[in-house]
């Protein structure tokens, strides 16, 4: 399939993105991210390593909009994000079964 990454055409297959990132660490997720395998990468990640153009030159939009194109699941950053941790007084009311006292 055609995308426009960067301004530039780009023949990309789904197979040929899944061998592209066979071997690459995911990098820590700090914005959107695809999915491609079982492995969450971060789309600058995966739009760097197959386009082989510097992560500055295109948007993590174009990246998403042609991994989705291709049948990829993406995630925004506030879809990823994991919900925020309990406070000590939260956790201890939850295993106790009763309000917590604020």
């Amino acid at each position: 399939m055609r995308c426009v990454i960067a301004r530039f055409p780009f023949d990309l297959t789904k197979d040929g993105v899944i061998e592209s990132m066979k071997g690459i660490k995911p990098e820590p997720l700090v914005g959107d991210s695809v999915q491609i395998g079982r492995r969450h990468y971060p789309v600058k990640q995966v739009g760097s390593v197959v386009t082989r153009q510097d992560r500055r030159d295109f948007s993590a939009q174009e990246v998403v909009r042609a991994m989705t194109m291709l049948g990829f699941k993406c995630a925004t950053a506030a879809e990823a994000a994991p919900a925020p941790a309990m406070s000590p007084v939260e956790t201890a009311s939850a295993l106790l079964g009763s309000p917590a006292l604020t």
